[in-house]
């Protein structure tokens, strides 16, 4: 039973379209004002709302307007008995689903309000099919520390806190920075990755804050930045240690007022962003070596998450070799391989210099290149260096 919510300051025309709709099967809440209906929109989830412009305290257009910054996915259809062609282009161009006059066209009405409970569906079912394609990986692991960042996630993620995320080469930065946006009430939203490692210098401002067409030789169009593209959602600035220092000023700014300037502009533009950053650098000793601003750190680390080496959380390998057999297994349609208990705590005592990303590269190799099942002499053959052999030997 879809859920209605009327906002009228006419007693008559609030009891008139309850009615209606209950009869219909709509289950119908009603507000005398704005600033009620306001209030009730926050505290519960509506299908569609059916609102008047004219009323005291707070009107429907700026009921619209606050009502689409709490959830801009509820259709408000607006019904008015004092608008005009101007009024109408006004209320929907602020986002309502419809206009209709008063009195109001009963037949119109109800078609108006089943094409806006259908298109509800439809985003709601996108939004679904999006997030099941885009699924996140699961974060395998029992260890101390990786149930403390699980736990550190579910605390800090319904928050807007600017998160820093610190942790060598291949330890899973990226995948907490997924989780975070995944957990967060920007989920609907993008999320929007930078590899500040991966850009040149000179192009990164470009890459964060856009330029305008002709601001430098090869800017032969207006270009959008990723903090324009991530409003609404999360900004994940990976290796941020290796941004330059004309680059970071520009970045504190875009924190400290929530607003960017493109690269040859100069209108200023708000964005609402939540930032999250990464590093396998120490960022303080970048600050004394005077490659990272201090004031920027401190901007970015309101919250620390640091992921742990794989070398510190030996006791997860099972479970990761296991979850990585079955991935590779899949991916290329053959029938899952198993690793024995010698192989196992063979992968278990292995130095793992580059963490995730290696044991992953190294279950890989062991299911294209071992039996049915995987042993100890094929982590031995296949995973060890054959100079750490060499040393062993002698």
């Amino acid at each position: 039973m879809a859920n209605i919510l009327i906002i009228d300051d006419e007693k008559s025309i609030r009891k008139t379209l309850t009615e209606i709709l209950t009869y219909e099967g709509y289950k119908v809440d009603e507000a005398a004002d704005g600033m009620e209906g306001f209030k009730m929109f926050q505290a519960k989830s509506y299908d569609a709302v059916l609102c008047d412009i004219k009323m005291p305290k707070m009107d429907g257009l700026e009921f619209l307007e606050k009502a689409r910054e709490v959830n801009g996915d509820i259709p408000i259809i607006m019904v008015s008995g004092h608008g005009n062609i101007d009024t109408a282009v006004d209320a929907v161009k602020k986002g309502a689903y419809d206009y209709i006059s008063k009195p109001p066209d009963l037949n119109r009405l109800l078609i108006t309000l089943r094409n806006a409970m259908d298109k509800t569906t439809l985003v709601t079912e996108t939004k679904t099919l999006r997030r099941k394609v885009n699924k996140v990986p699961e974060m395998i692991g029992q260890s101390s520390p990786i149930l403390k960042i699980k736990e550190t996630i579910e605390k800090v993620a319904p928050t807007d806190a600017r998160v820093l995320i610190t942790g060598d080469n291949g330890v899973g930065k990226e995948l907490v920075a997924r989780w975070l946006h995944e957990r967060s009430n920007r989920a609907a939203g993008p999320m929007v990755e930078v590899n500040c490692a991966a850009i040149p210098g000179e192009l990164i401002e470009s890459e964060l804050f856009g330029h305008e067409k002709g601001s430098f030789t090869s800017a032969v169009k207006q270009r959008i930045g990723k903090f324009e593209q991530a409003s609404g959602g999360t900004l994940f600035l990976d290796e941020i240690g290796d941004m330059s220092l004309s680059a970071q000023a520009k970045v504190l700014r875009a924190l400290q007022e929530g607003k960017i300037t493109r690269v040859g502009g100069d209108k200023e533009i708000s964005v609402d962003v939540r930032v999250v950053a990464a590093t396998n650098k120490d960022l303080l000793q970048e600050v004394e070596n005077k490659n990272f601003r201090l004031d920027l750190y401190h901007r970015l680390s309101v919250i620390l998450i640091h992921v742990p080496s794989l070398n510190d959380r030996r006791d997860d390998v099972p479970l990761l070799v296991d979850s990585f057999l079955d991935s590779v297994c899949s991916e290329y349609g053959i029938t899952r391989k198993v690793a024995d208990k010698e192989a196992m705590k063979a992968l278990q005592n292995h130095n793992w210099t580059g963490n995730i990303r290696e044991l992953r590269n190294v279950v890989e190799r062991l299911v294209i290149l071992s039996g049915k099942t995987i042993t100890a002499e094929d982590v031995d053959d296949f995973v060890v260096p054959s100079r750490d052999k060499r040393k062993v030997s002698s």
